[in-house]
């Protein structure tokens, strides 16, 4: 059957089950990652206060060093998809092992960085003088996890790249019992306090990486593809993850000028923000879920020469990203009377989270489009122009958002400062979408 015979209805029922195969497993995966901070939070938070804060403050450091890395996935991911819709899978996989190798030469400079600058490094988070030595502790052994973490980042992107999100999330289950039972024996069980918790998650993350490189040394033997590490691919995946690097430095930068904005504006106001940004941000799982399907397929199309493909899968995704944003807020709008009380029973924070919310509900819609284009731009290689159009909109929100205290705004005037922000990616990523100039077809870009 060729692509004009294709009727459009029978076309979107068939995006609608690759985007489907690929974005529930890859939720579930999503959801996964931060459960295992949760688990260690649970159980050190019985140890005391001060090894429970010495842990927010080592793991909002081991956080934000990862999520800097997260390019080895999204880079990893185009260029696989390219190569499998080339239908190349032994080049498919070998510049999966790029990006595997790339991955581990990173980790291994972040320990070597981050193992003597530990003290500095909590010191500079503002940690107490109770809480420091625990935070210290947990770090320096934390961060001997660091390589296998960014291992599992560009594996999974191999995975994701050869349309497969179902072994991430067996993976990212079994790293999470793992790392419970773990932190559980070692904590309370053999006496370690903080040390075990950190060790268990070490081990945890290990034993995910090697599940990982299990499958794609398999999926390499299979094919032919050399397991060596190659210079010049490595380079390539580094180049390739530059753009993005600099895309993900500025939304972080986005997030840290929000949270010191609400810090200005008092404690009822920053405790608000952060249980406001905690929903933000699971909410950005589910539309990530999506936009990492975008990623595998849109490759995928292009890789196998198909621009018209490329651009009615966009398309669809499109639709499904508005209809997610409409469901998502529509439920933050119907659960909110449930789930405020379950984190703050201050009126004064309940009576400034409430219409943040509302905000963050209304904009939802926005964000379920800018989540699929980014993917979409990120599965056709376009990550220069997403580099650029971060700076743009980093540029927009930081003086609006700088302003909000000055001019006596409020909690609910920083989210409409972050609903702009959306907005301005949402501009910036339609235009780009319309042009059609992200759609360069072949095995490479």
């Amino acid at each position: 059957m060729t692509q004009a015979s294709v009727t459009p209805k029978v076309r979107r029922r068939r995006h609608d089950r690759e985007i489907i195969a690929l974005a529930v497993p890859a939720f579930g995966a999503l959801v996964a990652e931060p459960l295992f901070v949760m688990v260690d939070s649970a159980v050190v938070g019985h140890l005391g206060t001060p090894q429970l804060a010495g842990l927010g403050v080592a793991a909002a450091l081991l956080m934000t060093a990862v999520s800097v890395f997260v390019f080895l996935a999204y880079a990893t991911t185009a260029a696989v998809a390219r190569r499998v819709g080339a239908g190349d899978l032994p080049s498919a996989i070998r510049q999966g092992m790029d990006g595997i190798w790339l991955a581990l030469f990173l980790g291994i400079a972040v320990v070597a960085v981050t193992l003597p600058t530990a003290p500095s490094l909590v010191d500079l988070f503002g940690a107490s003088q109770t809480a420091a030595p625990h935070a210290i502790t947990y770090l320096r052994i934390s961060s001997l996890g660091i390589p296998a973490m960014l291992i599992v980042l560009a594996a999974t992107g191999v995975l994701r790249g050869l349309q497969d999100t179902r072994t991430p999330l067996y993976v990212a289950i079994g790293g999470f019992t793992a790392n419970a039972a773990l932190n559980a024996g070692l904590v309370y069980g053999a006496g370690l306090g903080i040390a075990g918790s950190a060790w268990g998650t070490v081990a945890a993350q290990c034993g995910m990486a090697v599940a990982y490189l299990v499958v794609v040394v398999r999926g390499a033997r299979e094919h032919g593809s050399s397991l060596r590490p190659d210079a010049a691919g490595i380079r390539a995946s580094a180049q390739a993850g530059v753009p993005l690097l600099v895309r993900t430095l500025s939304l972080r930068a986005v997030l840290m000028i929000a949270t010191a904005v609400a810090a200005r504006l008092g404690d009822t106001d920053i405790a608000a923000h952060q249980v406001v940004l905690s929903l933000w941000s699971l909410l950005a799982f589910a539309l990530d879920a999506i936009a990492i399907a975008g990623q595998a397929i849109i490759g995928r199309y292009l890789g196998a020469n198909d621009a018209e493909g490329a651009r009615q899968a966009c398309r669809r995704m499109v639709e499904w990203g508005i209809a997610a944003g409409v469901i998502l807020g529509i439920l933050v709008v119907v659960s909110r009377p449930l789930f405020i009380p379950l984190f703050t029973g201050d009126q004064a924070v309940r009576d400034t989270l409430l219409p943040a919310l509302l905000v963050v509900a209304v904009s939802q819609p926005i964000a379920g489009v800018v989540f699929v284009l980014d993917g979409v731009l990120m599965g056709a290689g376009d990550g220069p122009y997403l580099a650029w159009a971060m700076l743009v909109t980093l540029a927009v929100f930081a003086p609006v958002a700088l302003l909000v205290p000055a001019v006596g705004g409020g909690l609910t005037a920083l989210w409409w400062a972050m609903t702009l922000m959306m907005t301005v990616r949402l501009l910036t990523l339609w235009w780009r979408a319309r042009s059609g100039r992200w759609i360069v077809t072949g095995a490479t870009r």
